[in-house]
């Protein structure tokens, strides 16, 4: 679980950092609650809201491909991937609220860690 703990601050370091880019947003347009009809500080939210569907569960996966798997290279590649797509997705988003490279890729690693953690979970349960 050693290894699992970088990635679980890191992602923490990286929620700090979006939810004090929401108050930001919210000071400069002066909302306390929703957007405010402000397109650019509903980015904000959902940048922030996006990282808390997905940091959990792909944290989740890394503990558990950790702890039934014995390749700590392995676990280092799953987290990284994890938390470097999870700020790329961020990145994406946040510039724009239509499709762009970074969001993709963000988006398209975030799942693919999370299928491949899920796929070494099972196989090493049986």
């Amino acid at each position: 679980m050693d290894i699992s703990m970088i990635y679980i601050a890191l992602s923490g370091l990286l929620m700090v950092g979006l939810a004090v880019d929401v108050v930001r947003g919210r000071l400069k347009y002066q909302v306390g609650l929703g957007d405010g009809g402000h397109e650019a500080l509903g980015r904000r939210i959902r940048v922030h809201g996006n990282a808390v569907e997905y940091l959990p569960i792909g944290l989740l996966l890394l503990l558990a491909v950790e702890n039934s798997v014995s390749s700590g290279l392995l676990v280092h590649l799953l987290g990284g991937l994890l938390v470097f797509c999870r700020l790329l997705h961020a990145f994406g988003l946040r510039k724009s609220a239509g499709t762009s490279l970074p969001r993709f890729i963000g988006t398209a690693g975030t799942w693919s860690m999370m299928l491949v953690s899920v796929g070494l979970i099972l196989a090493n349960s049986f």
